[in-house]
């Protein structure tokens, strides 16, 4: 397998992900977010890429949500970004790690305002009576920030998967797919082509 540069396969990701932008209806950066519990139970969910850089792959949440509990007690994952406009798939393994307080304070302050609140207002994952529960704590979380300042909550922070396999997947005709992956071992990159 050829040794290449991290920032190869970063580029080909922001090159995807640019067209993508220019070509999907809406939220490009959409991806699934396969998680584990400790025991090996799987789940899987759409969440929003909020950043990518050599460091790792960027996403928030509320810290005692299902996904962040999971991410808690087994913290490896899996991405993947469909762009049903292009044809193409980008698949990511990694260990994951918390995001730092000030990236995260930094991120959740350019946030919309009701979004803000909204993170106040969710128990996320929990059990709710009805929706009307929901609305008096947005109700309350409104009344209670006025027209202040919204801080972060400590409850609710970002996570970053560091990845160790990436695969771009481009359709092709009679399902003869393009398959490339990237692996780290050894503490390099490698690329290797594979079979549909």
């Amino acid at each position: 397998m050829p040794i290449i540069k991290s920032d190869e396969i970063l580029r080909q990701f922001n090159n995807w992900l640019s067209e993508a932008q220019n070509t999907e209806p809406e939220y490009a950066e959409a991806m699934s977010l396969a998680t584990a519990t400790k025991d090996g139970y799987p789940s899987v969910r759409i969440v929003l890429l909020k950043g990518v850089s050599e460091k790792g792959f960027d996403f928030y949440t509320n810290l005692k949500s299902r996904k962040g509990q999971e991410l808690a007690d087994n913290p490896h994952a899996a991405l993947c970004f469909h762009w049903k406009s292009l044809n193409k798939q980008i698949r990511i393994e990694g260990n994951i790690a918390n995001i730092a307080d000030d990236e995260a304070d930094a991120y959740f302050a350019s946030r919309p305002r009701a979004s803000r609140i909204g993170a106040w207002a969710s128990k996320q994952s929990q059990p709710m009576q009805d929706r009307f529960e929901f609305e008096t704590r947005i109700a309350k979380f409104t009344a209670k920030f006025n027209i202040g300042d919204i801080p972060r909550p400590d409850f609710w922070s970002g996570f970053r998967l560091k990845p160790r396999r990436v695969e771009f997947w481009q359709e092709q005709k009679f399902r003869l797919h393009d398959r490339t992956i990237y692996i780290f071992e050894e503490d390099q990159w490698r690329q290797e082509k594979i079979y549909p």
